[in-house]
Formats: C-alpha cells, structure tokens, sequence
C-alpha cells in the first residue's frame, strides 16, 4: 500500500486531527477498506492505530475482556501480521486488542469509550436485503450506542474525498452533521464538490425541505462554502442512495438519532439503511446532548 505524500496531508483535511481511532475488525475481508482507511488516517494524524477483534471467541480464551494475540490460531494470527504489514508500511504504530464478549458491538462501544476514541472505523459485511438491517446487525448496534462518530467502509472502497454529501433532515441530530461536513470542505482542497440534500417524505413538505437547505446553504456560504442543494420526494433512504449515485459521492455524512432502546434499534433508522445499502463509505455523526 503505497502512499504519497498529498495522499496523507488530505487525510488529516478530510477528517481532521483525531487523537483516538479504533479500528474494529471481524477477521474477514469484508474489513479490507477499513483496515487501509483507518491506518492512512493514523499516519496523517500521526497517532497509534488500535485494532480490535471482537468476533470469532469462544470459551478457549481468558475471561477478563482483553487477551494476547498468542491464544489465537494459526489463521487469525496471519492476518493479524498482515494488518501489522500493511501498518508497518505506512510506519504506523499498531496495537491489537482483543475482546471476549458474547456480544461484538458491547466490545467495541466499550472499548470505545475506554479509549476515548474520535473515530470507529469498521467494514461492512454484503446485504442481501432490508431483513438483516431492520433485525439489527452489530453495526447498527454500534451507529446506535456509539460514543463517537463512525466511519463505515465497504470492502475495497477508498474514500477519496473529491463528492462529499451531506443528507439531514432538519432535527437536532442533524446539527453536528451538518457542522463536520462544512468544516471538512473548507480545510480540504480535495473536496470539490459539497452536496447538502435532504428528503420530503411527501410533495407537501417540499417548501419546509426547500427551507431546511437554504439555511444551511447560507451557513456554509458565510464561511466560504458554496454547496450544491437537492430536494427530493420519496422513502429518505432511497432518495438519499440515490443522490450519491447521481453525483459520484464518495462519502456520505449523517446524523443519527438517540436511542432509547433495542426495541428502537431494532427498526432500522434512516442512517442504518444507508449505511448497509450505500456504495461508498458513510459517515455518522453523533449529536452531543450534553
């Protein structure tokens, strides 16, 4: 994984200095973009990279949470060492840490907020439909009970930075959205392009959607942002898949709305849709309520 050195200096513009990133992987080649993401990201920030391995434990390894790579077997150590290759390529610190829990998105929120990480970068396992988003996958889990904001990446996506999308709807979780994605065209000169969108479930709210986008329009004007604005009709998943379609996005930036129970999770939100459904990779802010 050759780098250059532009490559690295729009890393740190696109997403801005983190302090903190936790990597969080299943073992399987679904975690391929966001192991390569999350390591360039290291390097530009200039900060250790935290993997966590969360799935795939059974009752042969040590209670306590935490364990040593060494109570692996043999195939899980391999690619261990080739997540240790590719980090030691871009001269990036790596260190691996792996969980004992029955339930994957508990270690990863735990360890998440142990680490006071900025960012969870995870991969996307293939859908085959609605029926596993509404069930409620791990990530759908973490988007819900995360900490921080999460960075979704599909296999073999790299996010270049050139289309970037805002979708809102307006609410306070949009808010904190709304702000990282003005502020990251304006530090980025790799972004070219800022698309704020946003979806009227019927033609009857066009005028508040349409009023929605001029003031965040105007928001990101007054800092020297001139966005592209869209307003469309229709299910807000789909519309926003296929906005991103349309103008070649490469990464989508959302809020997510509180939880307050599983029974709530369990739906499926708008930004858990996108998430399992979008061609490239998603990024979900979590609005701060304190």
């Amino acid at each position: 994984m050759e780098t250059s050195r532009m490559d690295i200096m729009y890393k740190t513009q696109l997403m801005g200095e983190l302090k903190s990133i936790l990597l969080a992987t299943d073992g399987s080649p679904y975690s391929e973009g966001a192991i390569n993401e999350a390591v360039l990201l290291a390097k530009s920030c200039g900060i250790r990279l935290t993997m966590l391995y969360v799935q795939g434990l059974n009752d042969a390894f040590e209670t306590g949470g935490m364990t040593f790579v060494e109570s692996m077997d043999k195939h899980i150590l391999d690619y261990f060492d080739n997540v240790r290759e590719k980090a030691a390529e871009e001269n990036v610190e790596l260190d691996i840490v792996i969980r004992r829990t029955s339930d994957a998105y508990k270690g990863i929120i735990d360890e998440a907020f142990e680490r006071r990480s900025d960012i969870i970068i995870m991969g996307r396992r293939g859908m085959t439909g609605l029926k596993r988003i509404v069930m409620g996958s791990v990530t759908a889990k973490v988007l819900a009970y995360s900490p921080c904001k999460v960075l979704v990446v599909p296999k073999e996506t790299e996010i270049r930075g050139e289309n970037v999308m805002l979708a809102t709807d307006g609410s306070k979780y949009s808010e904190a959205a709304t702000t990282e994605a003005i502020n990251m065209a304006k530090r980025c000169p790799q972004v070219k392009s800022l698309t704020v969108m946003s979806v009227a479930t019927e033609k009857e709210k066009v005028s508040s959607v349409e009023k929605l986008l001029t003031e965040v329009t105007a928001n990101a004007k007054s800092q020297g942002v001139t966005p592209k604005m869209v307003v469309k009709v229709g299910t807000p998943y789909e519309r926003i898949l296929e906005t991103a379609r349309e103008n070649n996005i490469n990464i989508i930036l959302m809020g997510t709305h509180g939880r307050t129970g599983l029974e709530k999770l369990l739906m499926g939100s708008v930004a858990e849709r996108v998430v399992a459904l979008s061609p490239c990779s998603v990024l979900v802010i979590k609005q701060s309520m304190s």
